[in-house]
């Protein structure tokens, strides 16, 4: 006597209730999930971050309508959207990169060979400075700098209250302002 497995709709119910039972649905649809990341993102790592990000939010409510459609095209759909956020995320952030670059006055070039290699051991300097910092302190100037967020966005990006992001920069900046002073 052989059993049904569950059907879609019952992982995904029972995953809103006991995350463990997403391991089966994840089996399913992750391959799929990963492969239209993949194809809309054209990044293996961000196809990978979207993934995770999808199954871990169908552990709660996830507003599935069965009437809709069945819980692959609700994958479908949701993957979809979250890769095209991602993409807007990211067009936004080289607009404001390429806006500060613009705006940011250049230092001039240096004139002779001491000018230089100063300008480049300033360079190492920080970059090693910056790598010293503890992880998060770290990530935080990353995504403002790099990545062009606000400190709003990087407390939602990091899951954290915005006094801390604010907390954990001002850190950062003031540790990384002591040490290259030095």
């Amino acid at each position: 006597m052989t059993t049904e497995p569950p059907s879609d709709e019952a992982l995904l119910a029972a995953a809103a209730e006991t995350p463990a039972a997403l391991g089966p649905l994840y089996e399913r649809y992750a391959k799929l999930v990963r492969g239209l990341g993949l194809a809309a993102l054209g990044s293996r790592e961000e196809a990978e971050d979207l993934t995770q990000e999808i199954f871990v939010s169908l552990c709660g409510p996830t507003g599935y309508d069965p009437a809709r459609g069945s819980v692959g095209a609700f994958l479908m759909a949701m993957t979809r959207s979250r890769a095209v956020d991602r993409l807007r995320r990211r067009s936004r952030s080289a607009r404001l990169l390429r806006a500060w670059h613009d705006a940011t006055p250049r230092a001039p070039a240096p004139r002779t060979p001491f000018e230089h290699v100063a300008s480049l051991r300033t360079v190492e300097r920080v970059r090693a400075q910056l790598e010293r910092l503890p992880g998060v302190q770290r990530r935080v100037l990353e995504l403002a700098y790099f990545d062009g967020l606000t400190q709003r966005e990087i407390a939602s990006d990091l899951q954290a209250p915005l006094g801390t992001v604010k907390s954990l920069s001002r850190r950062a900046l003031s540790r990384l302002g002591r040490v290259l002073a030095e």
